[in-house]
């Protein structure tokens, strides 16, 4: 009898142990996502298909068509600051005009990563006026500001006192239309949301605002 109670005890705990639900699998920290599965039509098998990807944030056409007007507009920039080395007897001038050419060559890079890697049309310095004036092979109108071929014509003729007098006021006419492209930028709803391109806008005002009153300055003098 002894026995036999000892073997009911064991089938009893061995039952209960059976009954005991499994401990759940360790999950895998990456997550992997297997093909999805489309219904087929009325009387055809359903089929594997792959995944579609997780579509990128769009981007807003107001920040692309900164960017790209923005370097148009540096663009020409660096062609009067170009004409000033060789036309001014100013050391004032050399410097201010060599602090414009670093900043806005840097500045023309990485607008045109910024478009690149968005994949949108990107301006390329150094094809040309007319080439930098097709956007996607659409012409581009001109930025606010940016001087006239009559201006620039008159720019390149002039030399010593009176080049410099047409650079400052020509290039204080080109800071205002950049500090005009930053103001409609931030006025247009949904603009400027993406960080590098508010960023930037913020630096572009900041940064033409100091140079127009030092440019004032000196043609002051």
């Amino acid at each position: 009898m002894r026995r036999s109670l000892l073997c009911t005890v064991f089938i009893l705990s061995a039952a209960v142990a059976c009954s005991k639900p499994a401990a759940p699998a360790e999950s895998s920290t990456a997550a992997t996502s297997g093909p999805s599965v489309q219904p087929g039509a009325p009387g055809e098998a359903s089929k594997d298909v792959a995944a579609t990807p997780v579509a990128a944030a769009a981007v807003h056409p107001d920040d692309v068509k900164f960017m790209q007007g923005m370097i148009l507009h540096h663009a020409q920039a660096i062609e009067m600051v170009t004409l000033l080395k060789t036309r001014t007897r100013r050391d004032d001038m050399q410097l201010i005009a060599k602090r414009m050419e670093v900043s806005q060559n840097d500045e023309m890079k990485m607008m045109r990563g910024w478009l690149i890697d968005r994949h949108q049309p990107a301006p390329a310095p150094g094809q040309g006026h007319d080439a930098l004036m097709m956007i996607g092979g659409q012409p581009m109108a001109p930025m606010p500001g940016m001087l006239t071929s009559e201006q620039m014509k008159a720019l390149a003729a002039a030399s010593g006192p009176a080049f410099d007098k047409l650079f400052l006021a020509g290039m204080i006419q080109h800071h205002g239309g950049a500090l005009k492209m930053v103001e409609d930028l931030f006025g247009t709803q949904g603009a400027a949301q993406d960080s590098i391109v508010f960023d930037f806008a913020s630096h572009v005002d900041s940064d033409q605002r100091m140079e127009i009153s030092r440019m004032r300055q000196m043609l002051n003098k």
